[in-house]
């Protein structure tokens, strides 16, 4: 390997790589990221080859403390290698081991694969990159909690099909959401159950001749297991697909999120304010302010969803085991990553910083006859069959309109012409308090069962942190 040619390739060829053929086969300017990685997984690797006696232990030291200083030069300058005309990172990084230790580097690779290397590399970097995930949406999820204790009084319309349906509480709308980002939590935490395996040791697709113990070699990257097939080992991109899966659901929510707030702040609906921190104006109209950033997070949703479908087609008739269309699996999975903890970190501010006109939500959860559904209650426990009672209000509410009335300004004596079952006591049902802490099972709307289960999350995510 010289410094006009730097690949690990090239004894049975007669010509070099054309040019052209030379930029559309690099990966380098993708693949850069994964540096740390493959510089972490050669020193475990030199670690196995001194076990089995590939190495010396003078020599497995030299390779070692080269790699750490490559290592410290990557951390603190992440895109050093940019400017190479080397393939990839891996060869890359063995390039610039041998340009440090000469002749003794071309020794690390003994044994072993790009194949198993860059899937390796890959599983490294997804770990770290779900634990990472995992407290940004840990994060998300305590901003929801904090909002749904300050406004757990603030009354607003819930919707059906966009249309008012029930009374709730801007708490109740948060606690929602919570559970969306807490599933997304534990979907990334059962996936690290599978991807917590080491490829490393699997060699091309067969296994390598060395005799590595392969599960020690796991635990020196921390790794919990190695793989039991080879051929599997090397071509499996499964974990990326889930990745992208969980990725491509957590969006969603995300973008519900944003859809539920760019209504919330239109000046039709008014019910919050989005902070100036996350809006932007028009530049013909001086009056607008725009939700770009969540307009934003709805938009890109598109963009990690057709990484999901590309990565699906891309794997879809490879066959066994490693083929070159996999190299395109890093651009598809970073790309969607970086959208996704970067969407969770501005839906987190938009949260933080969002005013709640909490009069006006009360005054429109008024309209919309959000109430009769309690007013069917009513008559149900007065004995009166669900579906006739159900017919009965909905017989009241045409006259409500009529009348441009709200139900509870109704008369008594305009009940009772539809059934004497109405008494006095039924405008105490009809109260929005009323119909909002009426709803006493678990997981209901009641101020008592969200400040219960603001309370519960509180106690959990505490033992979280402490366990």
């Amino acid at each position: 390997m010289n410094s006009d040619n730097p690949k690990l390739w090239g004894g049975r060829f007669f010509k070099k790589s054309h040019p052209l053929f030379q930029r559309f086969n690099n990966s380098l300017s993708i693949d850069y990221r994964l540096a740390k990685y493959d510089i972490l997984g050669s020193i475990a690797w030199s670690k196995s080859l001194l076990e089995c006696r590939v190495l010396t232990v003078k020599e497995q030291k030299s390779i070692e403390d080269a790699l750490y200083v490559l290592l410290k030069k990557v951390s603190s300058k992440p895109d050093i290698m940019l400017n190479s005309q080397c393939e990839d990172i891996h060869s890359w990084v063995e390039y610039k081991l041998i340009n440090m230790i000469g002749t003794l580097g071309k020794k690390l690779h003994t044994g072993r694969s790009r194949n198993d290397q860059v899937a390796t590399s890959l599983k490294l970097w997804c770990k770290d990159s779900i634990y990472n995930l995992i407290l940004y949406l840990q994060k998300i999820q305590y901003t929801f909690i904090l909002q749904a204790e300050i406004s757990f009084k603030y009354i607003m319309p819930g919707y059906t099909h966009l249309q008012r349906a029930q009374p709730i509480t801007f708490s109740f709308w948060c606690l929602a959401y919570f559970e969306m980002f807490k599933r997304d939590e534990e979907r990334l935490t059962n996936l690290l159950s599978r991807i917590n395996i080491s490829p490393l040791g699997s060699g091309a697709l067969s296994g390598t001749f060395c005799a590595i113990d392969r599960d020690k070699l796991a635990t020196y990257m921390g790794f919990g297991d190695s793989t039991y097939n080879s051929l599997d080992a090397v071509s499996d991109r499964d974990y990326v697909i889930e990745l992208l899966s969980i990725a491509s659901i957590s969006m969603m929510h995300l973008s519900r999120f944003a859809e539920d707030l760019i209504f919330f702040n239109s000046n039709e609906a008014n019910f919050i304010e989005l902070s100036d921190y996350v809006t932007s104006g028009s530049s013909l109209m001086p009056q607008k302010k725009n939700p770009d950033a969540l307009e934003l997070i709805r938009g890109k949703t598109g963009r990690v969803y057709g990484s999901l479908i590309s990565m699906l087609v891309l794997l879809k008739g490879l066959p066994l085991s490693y083929n070159k269309d996999m190299q395109e699996d890093k651009e598809i999975l970073f790309g969607s990553i970086e959208i996704w903890e970067n969407s969770l970190n501005i839906a987190e501010l938009v949260l933080q910083t969002i005013r709640i006109n909490s009069q006006h939500c009360l005054k429109i959860a008024k309209h919309g006859y959000s109430n009769a559904t309690e007013l069917t209650d009513y008559l149900v426990k007065k004995g009166m069959s669900f579906r006739e009672s159900h017919h009965v209000v909905g017989k009241i509410v045409l006259e409500a309109i009529d009348k441009k009335s709200f139900l509870e300004d109704l008369s008594i004596e305009v009940f009772q012409k539809y059934t004497p079952l109405f008494q006095d006591d039924v405008y105490e049902k009809l109260s929005l308090l009323s119909c909002i802490n009426s709803k006493t099972s678990k997981g209901g709307v009641s101020f008592h069962q969200v400040l219960s289960s603001i309370k519960n999350i509180k106690n959990k995510l505490h033992e979280n942190i402490f366990s």
